[in-house]
C-alpha cells in the first residue's frame, strides 16, 4: 500500500527530481525529455488527455518505473495511490491501518524498550533513548493512528479494523486505502485520480488536507475543483508544437491562460508556414506552366538574348522546386477549437414547462420547471433524487405517473444524456450524417441551418473516418455532444456533460453555454461547473427517505 524511499522523513529537506525522464512504450514515446522538482511544500497537478503518460509519470516519480533514459533522484518517504484497487486484498481495515504506519507505532515501541532500559539503568540507555525520542518525534509518532482514524471517518470509509478488505467495495477498499496514506505523513504524496468514489463532504476533507500537509503532493486528476483549490503547479502532457512538456505557475488560472496563449501561438505559427509553403507551391506551379507553355521573348529581341532568357527561365523552375523541397513544415497541426452553433432563440413563449412530475420509485417528490427565452437552471441533488429521470421525464423519453409536461410543437429540443447509446459498428461520419439528412428529411433543421460534423471541431477526419466502437469514451461523448447540437436546439438538456471530456474542451462548453441564445438545463455533480454556472437559478432536488427508498 505504501513505498518507503528512506527509513525517516526528511522534512523540509525533502527533494523529488526527475530529470531529462523519457519513457517508451514499444516504438512509442510516452514521455519525452521531462524535468520536473518536487519539494517538501510543492502542490503539482499532473493533466493530459487520456493515454498522454499521466500514470507513466507518476509510477516513475514513485520509482514503480524506470524512465527509458534520464534519472529521478529521491530524498524523504513516498507514498502513492494508484487509480486501480486490487480486489483479493485478504488484510482487515485495521491491519491496513497497521502497516500504513508503521514506522510511527515502532517508533513508540523502541521509545517505551529504551525507556524502559533508562530506568533499569543500562548501560548507554541514555544515548538509546535520546535517539529513539528523536524517531518518534520526526515521525509524530504520538498522533499517527489518530490522525488515520480522522481520515477514515471523514472519507465515510470503514472503521471495523476486523473488516476483511475484499470483503468491502472498490469505493470502500480505496477510501481505506486514502485514509491510511493521509495519516501517514510521508514527506510525498503521489496520487492517482483521488476524487473518484468520494461525496461532497470527502471532496471537501481531501481539499483541506493536500493544502495544509506539510509534505509535498503530485496528483493526476482530471477534477477542475481540486486543480483551482490544491495545485499551485501544473504540468500539462498534452501534445505541444514542439513535443515537449509544459510546466505552468499560478495554478489552474495560469495554466488556462498559458494553455490558450500557447494554443494561440502554434495556430499563428502553423498558419505562417501554411501559407508560406502554399506560396512556394504557387510560384512552382507558375513557373512550370511559363516553362510548359513554350515562352517567346518579344518580337526583335536577339537570339542571344532568347537563348539566356530560355535558360534563365529553366533556372527559375529549379530554384523554386529546391526551395520547396528545403522548406520543412515543423509546426504539426495544432489542436482543435470547439466552435458552440449559433442556436435560435424564440422569445415570447414558455419553451418549456415541467409541472408536478413524479415517477415512481425514481422521482418521488413533485418536480416543476419552466424555461423561457435564453431561460438557465441547474438541477442538484444527491445520488437517487432523481436529476437523470427528470431531464429524462423533461425531454419526452419517460412518461411521468403524475403531472404534465408542456412543449410547443414548434421548439426544439435537444438531450445529452448521461450514457451514450451510439451504434459501435457504424463510422462516426455515417451516423453524424444519417442523423442530420433525419432532420433536414423531417422539417426539424432547413438545409441552410445544418452544421457539419468538421465545423463543430470536436472530431479530426481521421477520427470521424472510424468506427464508433474503436474511438475512446472522450471521443463518443464528443460525437454525443455534436449530434445534440446538429439539432440547433431552442432548449438544450444536459445530464453530466462533462463525463469524459477533457478541460480544455470542458472550459470551452462552458464559455458557450454561458452565452448561447438556447434555453440550457444542467444537471452536474462537477464542481468546477457549479461554480462557473452560480449565477444559474438552482432546483434541488430532495435525496429519498428511507421508506421512499424501499417502497
Amino acid at each position: 500500500m505504501l513505498s518507503l524511499t528512506t527509513p525517516l522523513p526528511a522534512r523540509h529537506r525533502a527533494q523529488l527530481i526527475a530529470s531529462d525522464v523519457s519513457v517508451m512504450r514499444g516504438a512509442t514515446p510516452v514521455l519525452s525529455h521531462v524535468d520536473l522538482t518536487i519539494t517538501a511544500t510543492s502542490r503539482v497537478a499532473i493533466v493530459g488527455e487520456n493515454g498522454r503518460g499521466k500514470s507513466t509519470l507518476l509510477h516513475v516519480l514513485s520509482g514503480a518505473l524506470s524512465p527509458d533514459s534520464g534519472h529521478v533522484h529521491r530524498l524523504g518517504t513516498l507514498g502513492i495511490a494508484e487509480q486501480e484497487m486490487p480486489s483479493g486484498d485478504d488484510r482487515t481495515v485495521g491491519q491496513a491501518v497497521a502497516e500504513a504506519i508503521a514506522q510511527p507505532l515502532a517508533a513508540l515501541a523502541a521509545l517505551d524498550a529504551a525507556a524502559a532500559s533508562l530506568s533499569a539503568g543500562v548501560a548507554g540507555a541514555e544515548e538509546r533513548y535520546a535517539v529513539a525520542l528523536e524517531h518518534a518525534e520526526i515521525l509524530d509518532a504520538w498522533d499517527a493512528e489518530r490522525r488515520v482514524q480522522i481520515a477514515l471517518e471523514a472519507l465515510h470509509a470503514e472503521t471495523d479494523p476486523d473488516r476483511r478488505l475484499h470483503d468491502l467495495s472498490v469505493g470502500q477498499r480505496y477510501r481505506v486505502r486514502l485514509a491510511c496514506l493521509l495519516g501517514a505523513d510521508d514527506d510525498f504524496l503521489l496520487l492517482d485520480e483521488p476524487t473518484n468514489h468520494l461525496d461532497k463532504s470527502g471532496l471537501e476533507f481531501l481539499t483541506a488536507q493536500l493544502r495544509s500537509r506539510t509534505g509535498g503532493v503530485v496528483v493526476v486528476t482530471h477534477d477542475r475543483a481540486l486543480l483551482t483549490d490544491v495545485a499551485e503547479t501544473i504540468v500539462d502532457l498534452d501534445p505541444t508544437p514542439d513535443d515537449q512538456v509544459r510546466v505552468y505557475g499560478n495554478g489552474y488560472v495560469g495554466y488556462r491562460d498559458g494553455r490558450r496563449a500557447e494554443r494561440e501561438r502554434w495556430e499563428q505559427e502553423y498558419e505562417r508556414q501554411q501559407t508560406e509553403l502554399a506560396r512556394l507551391q504557387d510560384s512552382l506551379s507558375s513557373a512550370q506552366n511559363r516553362l510548359v507553355s513554350g515562352w517567346r521573348p518579344e518580337k526583335g529581341t536577339n537570339k542571344h538574348g532568347r537563348a539566356t532568357r530560355a535558360g534563365g527561365l529553366v533556372q527559375s523552375v529549379h530554384r523554386r522546386q529546391e526551395q520547396l523541397e528545403a522548406h520543412a513544415v515543423t509546426v504539426p497541426e495544432p489542436p482543435q477549437v470547439f466552435r458552440f452553433p449559433e442556436l435560435a432563440t424564440r422569445t415570447g413563449a414558455v419553451l418549456l414547462s415541467v409541472e408536478n412530475v413524479t415517477v415512481a420509485g425514481r422521482l418521488t417528490r413533485p418536480a416543476t420547471l419552466s424555461l423561457s427565452h435564453r431561460g438557465r437552471l441547474v438541477v442538484t441533488g444527491p445520488n437517487g433524487a432523481g436529476k437523470s429521470t427528470l431531464l429524462r421525464v423533461a425531454a419526452g423519453d419517460l412518461r411521468p405517473d403524475t403531472g404534465a409536461v408542456r412543449r410547443p410543437q414548434n421548439v426544439r429540443l435537444a438531450f445529452l444524456r448521461q450514457e451514450s447509446a451510439l451504434p459501435l459498428d457504424r463510422r462516426a461520419s455515417e451516423v453524424y450524417a444519417a442523423h442530420v439528412d433525419t432532420l433536414v428529411a423531417a422539417g426539424t433543421v432547413q438545409p441552410s441551418e445544418a452544421v457539419g460534423l468538421s465545423q463543430l471541431g470536436l472530431l479530426r477526419a481521421r477520427e470521424s473516418s472510424k468506427r464508433i466502437g474503436e474511438l475512446s469514451m472522450g471521443q463518443q461523448r464528443r460525437l454525443d455532444l455534436a449530434l445534440v447540437l446538429a439539432t440547433k436546439p431552442h432548449v438544450l438538456l444536459l445530464d453530466e456533460p462533462t463525463n469524459h471530456l477533457s478541460i480544455a474542451l470542458v472550459d470551452e462548453l462552458t464559455e458557450a453555454l454561458n452565452a448561447t441564445q438556447a434555453a440550457v438545463i444542467v444537471s452536474t455533480h462537477d464542481r468546477q461547473l457549479l461554480r462557473d454556472v452560480d449565477g444559474w437559478p438552482v432546483l434541488q432536488l430532495a435525496a429519498k427517505t428511507e421508506s421512499e427508498a424501499f417502497a
